[in-house]
């Protein structure tokens, strides 16, 4: 019996089937297999029941479950206590929402590569429900989005909320919104279903919102006077700064934005929980600046 045999058994009972488990592992399908039936037959039972839609597991391979839990939760624990930060080699697949990438991403890497310096890091850059998926998926091991994910292999972390500002062109004092078009986030995104709402609930059907992609872009389009725009607030300093644009209160505004470190939770990895904390500093130093 041996750890990568464990390690693998533990992906399989996990995902459900071999072929989930090789593209999990990045090892093919046969090795996932021989692995298996290895560790099989040095413990001499069955640890799983085969069907065409994926395997389950015996009540041996329940009770084998347990126990290999609690040996990769030590060499977790044996990875955090004795291997120093500097030499953890490591690839970090990290999804951001743009917002966090405009605001305080910069600060987080700075940090994490501080502590982690030989660590890889990938970064996908996207609205916050495909990131969601992404992670569900396994194709990213952490995600820096709107959140949180309700799923029992996800951790998540609370980050300091993110106000909203309703901002306009300094030359254009019109601010009706039954004339004057708003610019929002992407159409994927949860501020601009909420915005359409509310403003839907109290101007009726004649408001337009005008979705962009890019939020630095849909700035652009406010300070060039072609609608007013709810952003946060310290993404608007410095076209404020420039003169282009002004803040103002029409009475109501969104709630604050409410973002979540979420990651893999199961199997426990502690690069990635380290990793959320040191973006929560990070996050909660910037928002105090």
């Amino acid at each position: 019996m041996t750890l990568d045999q464990l390690t693998t058994f533990l992906w399989v009972s996990r995902l459900g089937g071999v072929r989930k488990a090789a593209q999990e592992m990045n090892i093919s399908q046969p090795a996932v297999s021989g692995r298996i039936a290895a560790l099989e037959t040095s413990l001499g039972t069955t640890l799983f029941d085969r069907a065409q839609r994926g395997v389950s597991l015996t009540k041996k391979g329940v009770l084998l479950r347990d126990y290999a839990e609690k040996i990769v939760d030590i060499i977790e624990d044996i990875k955090t206590n004795i291997v120093p930060a500097e030499a953890v080699d490591s690839l970090l697949r990290i999804g951001v929402a743009e917002t966090i990438v405009q605001l305080w991403l910069p600060n987080f890497l700075a940090d994490l590569y501080e502590k982690y310096p030989n660590t890889k890091v990938e970064i996908v850059v996207d609205v916050s429900v495909n990131l969601r998926q992404q992670l569900l998926e396994r194709s990213l091991d952490f995600a820096i989005m709107m959140g949180p994910v309700s799923e029992y292999s996800i951790d998540n972390v609370k980050l300091p909320a993110i106000e909203l500002t309703w901002f306009r062109a300094k030359d254009k004092p019109d601010t009706n919104f039954n004339t004057v078009p708003v610019i929002s986030y992407t159409r994927q995104s949860r501020p601009y279903r909420e915005l359409r709402q509310e403003l839907r609930s109290r101007y009726g059907h004649s408001t337009q919102v005008f979705p962009s992609s890019s939020i630095y872009a849909g700035l652009e389009m406010v300070a060039s006077g072609i609608g007013v725009g709810l952003f946060p607030h310290q993404l608007g300093l410095e076209l404020i700064k420039q003169g282009r644009i002004v803040t103002f209160d029409p009475g109501w505004k969104l709630d604050p934005l409410q973002f979540t470190v979420s990651f893999i939770g199961d199997p426990r990895n502690e690069l990635y929980a380290d990793a959320a904390t040191i973006a929560a500093a990070a996050a909660e130093l910037y928002l105090k600046e």
